[in-house]
C-alpha cells in the first residue's frame, strides 16, 4: 500500500504543479492584453490516512499525537486579481480607462456583459462600441442636454452631424463713460413746411387728414393714393438707417411694403418707428401749426439728421420731393454708441444698437440713459428699450432699472420674443462714470452663438461626454456608467474581456462612476494587463522545480517497486 499512495501522491503534485504552470503561462500569454487581470492557483491538503489516532495523557503516560500520512495536493482555487493595471494615455478620444473598482456594460446581442476594457470605437451609426460590436451603455440626454439617470441606453456621438446653435439671453459690457461731459437737455428738432388740407392753402393738416388731401403752400397735391414713400440715407447719430418704404394706402393683395396707410398719423407713426424714437423719454413726432415736427431723444449719438434727399416719393404726380425738412436744434450731450451682435434660436445673427446718454449730474452721482435699438427685430419699430444707470459718486455702477429688452422675431421661424439682458458689472468686467476725455464702452461677451457641428468630445472622469462643437459651445451628450459587484471575483470569464455574473458574484449595481465606492473614468487612455512578468517568472520557476520534484519521487516509487518484483523472481 505504502508505495502505491506514493504514486498516487506525486501524481497530484504533478497535476498540480501542472496547472499552476497552465495559469502562469496564461498571464504571460495575456501580458498586453487591455485590462487583463492576472490569475494565481491556491493549492490545499488532500485527504490523509490516519495510521494512529492521538490519545490523552494519563496519570501514568503522556498523551500521544495522531500519525497521519497525506495523501498529496489538489487546487483549491484560482484566484483572480482585480487590482489596477497601470494607465497609458493613447490620445484617442474613444479609449478609456477605470481607475479603481467598477466595470463598463457592453450590450451584445440583447445580452449583457461587463469588461474593463475601454478600447471603445464608433461604428457607422455612431455608436460607441467594443471591437467585437458590443454596444457601450450609459445614461443619455434629454433636448436640453441634461443627463437622465436611471435607464441605461446605448451611447451615440453623431461627430460631423449634430448641429447646435444657441440664443443670447445675456450680453455684458464694459467701459468708462465720461462723467465730464454735458448733461444732454435736449434731441433734435426737425420740422417739414406748412402743409394743408385744401388746395386753398386754408386750413392746416393735422392727424387725421387724408394723405391724400395734403397740399404745399403753392396748391400741389403732394400725395396721391399708391404712392411709394422710400426713407433712406444717413439719419441718426451718423448711423445711416436701412431703408424703408410706405404706400399711401390700403396694400393690394400680394404687394409687400415695410408700412402703408391714408392719413398722416399714419405716416408719422412710420417716422417713429424707422427713427427708433422712444416717444416714453420725450421724443416723438407731432403736428404744430401745420408743420410735422420730429423731436429725437437727447444725446449726440441720437441726433437726427433728415434732408430732401432722405424722402422719395415714387409717383406720377409733382413734386417727387414733396416735403422739405428743416433742422431748428441739434441734440446735445454726453453719449457714445456701440454695436453688438446676439443670436436667436435659430443661430441667425441680429445686430442691435446700444446708445447711453449721460442725462443727470447729482450730489449722489451720475445717471445715464441706455437705449437700445435692432433693425433685426421683425416688426417696423427698431426701438427695443431704454433702461437707466446710476453711479455713485465713486463712479461705481450702483442701480441698473430695466437691463432687459426683448427681440420680436416674428416670422423668422425663432423662438419669438427673445429676451435679452445686460450685465454692465459683475466678476469679468464693469462700466464705470469716471471723468475722462471721451466715453468708452463695449460688449465683451454674450452668450449666444451660431450655428456649430460636433466636432470632438472628451469623457471626464464621472464618465460625462462632452461634445466640442465648432461654434465653441460645450455640451453634455451621455455619460458612461459603471457596474459594481458584491465579490468581483465571482464573476465569470466569458472570453473577449467579457465577465458575466455567476451565483457568487452578487448582482450588478448601476453607478456614475465615483459614486458609490466606484473608481474614475480616464479618457484618452487604455488599462495595461496587472501582470507582473518577474513574479510570473518565479512562478514558473516553483511550478517547474514542484512538477520535477513529484517527478523525482514517481521515479523513485517505481524503481522499489521494480524491486520489490525483483525479489520474488
Amino acid at each position: 500500500m505504502g508505495l502505491a499512495d506514493t504514486l498516487y501522491t506525486s501524481l497530484t503534485g504533478l497535476n498540480g504543479n501542472s496547472s499552476m504552470l497552465s495559469v502562469a503561462g496564461n498571464n504571460i500569454a495575456n501580458v498586453n492584453t487591455t485590462a487583463f487581470k492576472r490569475s494565481r492557483v491556491v493549492f490545499e491538503t488532500q485527504i490523509s490516512r490516519t495510521m494512529r489516532n492521538g490519545s490523552v495523557p494519563t496519570e501514568t503516560t503522556g498523551g500521544s499525537n495522531p500519525a497521519q500520512i497525506g495523501l498529496g495536493t489538489r487546487m483549491s482555487s484560482i484566484r483572480r486579481d482585480f487590482t489596477n493595471g497601470p494607465l497609458q494615455p493613447t490620445g484617442v478620444n474613444t479609449d478609456v480607462a477605470i481607475d479603481g473598482n467598477g466595470f463598463f456594460i457592453v450590450d451584445a446581442g440583447g445580452s449583457r456583459y461587463y469588461t474593463r476594457s475601454g478600447n471603445f470605437a464608433l461604428d457607422r451609426d455612431f455608436n460607441l462600441v467594443n471591437p467585437n460590436g458590443a454596444m457601450v451603455k450609459g445614461y443619455t440626454v434629454d433636448s436640453d442636454y441634461n443627463i437622465v439617470e436611471g435607464v441605461l441606453s446605448s451611447l451615440n456621438i453623431p461627430i460631423g452631424i449634430l448641429t447646435l446653435a444657441e440664443p443670447t439671453t445675456t450680453v455684458k459690457f464694459a467701459g468708462n463713460l465720461n462723467a465730464g461731459g454735458d448733461v444732454a437737455t435736449q434731441g433734435a428738432a426737425i420740422e417739414t413746411q406748412v402743409l394743408y388740407s385744401d388746395s386753398g392753402a386754408g386750413s392746416l393738416i393735422d392727424a387725421n387728414t387724408q394723405l391724400a388731401s395734403v397740399y404745399n403752400s403753392d396748391g400741389d397735391l403732394l400725395f396721391q393714393d399708391g404712392d411709394v414713400i422710400t426713407f433712406t440715407g444717413e439719419a441718426k447719430g451718423g448711423a445711416t438707417l436701412p431703408t424703408k418704404t410706405f404706400k399711401v394706402g390700403a396694400l393690394a393683395t400680394g404687394e409687400t411694403y415695410n408700412d402703408s396707410g391714408s392719413t398722416v398719423q399714419d405716416l408719422m407713426d412710420f417716422f417713429t418707428d424707422v427713427l427708433g424714437l422712444d416717444v416714453d423719454s420725450g421724443a416723438g413726432i407731432s403736428i404744430t401749426d401745420g408743420k410735422i415736427t420730429f423731436l429725437g431723444n437727447t444725446g449726440e449719438d441720437n441726433d437726427l439728421l433728415i434732408d430732401d434727399a432722405n424722402f422719395i416719393v415714387n409717383q406720377t404726380t409733382a413734386p417727387s420731393v414733396p416735403l422739405s425738412f428743416l433742422k431748428t436744434q441739434a441734440a446735445n450731450g454726453e453719449s457714445v454708441r456701440t454695436t453688438f451682435v446676439s443670436y436667436d434660436s435659430l443661430g441667425n445673427p441680429m445686430t442691435l444698437d446700444m446708445t447711453v446718454v449721460l442725462e443727470e449730474k447729482t450730489g449722489t452721482g451720475t445717471s445715464w440713459r441706455f437705449y437700445c435699438q435692432s433693425e433685426d427685430d421683425s416688426d417696423l419699430s427698431r426701438h427695443l428699450g431704454t433702461g437707466l444707470m446710476s453711479f455713485d459718486t465713486s463712479g461705481q455702477l450702483v442701480t441698473v432699472t430695466e437691463p432687459s429688452v426683448t427681440v420680436d422675431r416674428v416670422g423668422t421661424g425663432a423662438f419669438s420674443p427673445q429676451k435679452i439682458t445686460f450685465s454692465f458689472a459683475d466678476e469679468f468686467g464693469s462700466v464705470s462714470a469716471l471723468y475722462d476725455i471721451t466715453s468708452q464702452m463695449s460688449a465683451i461677451y454674450q452668450d449666444g452663438t451660431p450655428i456649430g457641428t460636433l466636432e470632438d468630445f472628451s469623457i471626464g472622469e464621472d464618465g460625462v461626454i462632452t461634445g466640442i462643437f465648432s461654434n465653441s459651445l460645450l455640451r453634455s451628450l451621455g455619460q458612461i456608467t459603471l457596474a459594481m459587484f458584491a465579490n468581483n471575483e465571482g464573476l465569470e470569464e466569458m472570453g473577449a474581456n467579457l465577465y458575466r455574473p455567476s451565483v457568487n458574484s452578487g448582482t450588478a449595481t448601476v453607478v456614475a462612476p465615483q459614486t458609490s465606492g466606484s473608481g474614475r473614468v480616464i479618457g484618452r487612455s487604455l488599462e495595461l494587463a496587472n501582470v507582473e512578468l518577474a513574479d510570473e517568472f518565479v512562478t514558473l520557476i516553483n511550478a517547474s522545480t514542484g512538477f520535477s520534484a513529484n517527478s523525482r519521487v514517481l521515479t523513485t516509487a517505481d524503481q522499489l517497486m521494480q524491486e520489490l518484483l525483483s525479489a520474488v523472481r
